[in-house]
This record gives structure tokens, sequence and C-alpha cells, in this order.
């Protein structure tokens, strides 16, 4: 079931229960995804990595919110953010621990023969392909810098 439908289907649910909070959420997902199909030279259907580039973006929009919301001491749209954040994580992959991604990037960084800081960016080419969506890239980064140093 493509990522559409399944948005579309809880939007009814959501809607059939009353649910502000995940109704928000879903009709932004959608009004993404029909923007993605909609735009100049697009074909009108999005391919998985398509739809988990766009979640992921939502979802990182959503969490540098509530940050700035956490420096601003504003609980009522924090609160807001972090349970739109929630609906949005439901249709992400699994995010994986520290320590997965620690290992993950192990078997990169032999792989590639990165040595150094030097080799940051084969390093972080590698990663950002194979981590799409199961790791923030704030976080592989920082762990890439400390592993090569």
């Amino acid at each position: 079931m493509s990522l559409k439908t399944q948005v579309e289907s809880g939007i009814k649910d959501a809607m059939r229960a009353k649910d502000q909070d995940q109704l928000r959420a879903l009709r932004a997902i959608k009004s993404l995804i029909l923007l993605e199909e909609t735009k100049g030279g697009a074909s009108g259907e999005l391919s998985a990595d398509d739809e988990l580039k766009l979640l992921t973006k939502a979802a990182k929009q959503r969490r540098e919110s509530a940050d700035i919301y956490k420096a601003q001491n504003r609980p009522d749209l924090l609160e807001k953010e972090e349970a739109e954040l929630a609906i949005i994580e439901q249709f992400l992959p699994k995010q994986l621990t520290e320590e997965e991604v620690t290992a993950k990037l192990k078997e990169i960084i032999a792989r590639v023969g990165a040595t150094g800081p030097s080799d940051m960016g084969k390093v972080m080419g590698a990663a950002t392909k194979e981590l799409a969506g199961q790791a923030d890239g704030r976080v592989v980064s920082t762990l890439v810098k400390s592993l090569l140093a």
C-alpha cells in the first residue's frame, strides 16, 4: 500500500475519532505528497525513495521547530510539534540506535578505505545512502567525525 493511500486512510480514521493532532499531521503529509506529485516535471506518482525523503524532511522540520519552541519556552507550540512528529515517525522506518549507527559506520569506513578526516566526504556519501531514513544526518555526521579523528 502506498504512503498516499495509508495517509488518506489515516485521515478518515482521525476524522471519525475526532483526533485533531493526528488529523493535522496527516493532512500536512498529504499536502506534501500532492505538492511533490504535481510539481513541474513530476510523473504524478512518487517512488518509495521519494516518499521516504519527503517524510524525513517533514520530521526534520518538526524536530527543528520543537527545538526552537523549547528554547523560547513555548510549551503550547512545542506540544503540537512533538505530537505531529510522533505521527510522522509512524510512517518512517525504525530509527537505529547510536550503537547500531556506529557499527554500520565502521563497516562503511572499512569498505571505502577511509583513514582520516580528509575522507569524511567519501564516508558521508555512502552513509547517507545506506542510512537514509534510519538515522538523523546530524548524528551520522558527528559519529563519522569522531570515528575518523
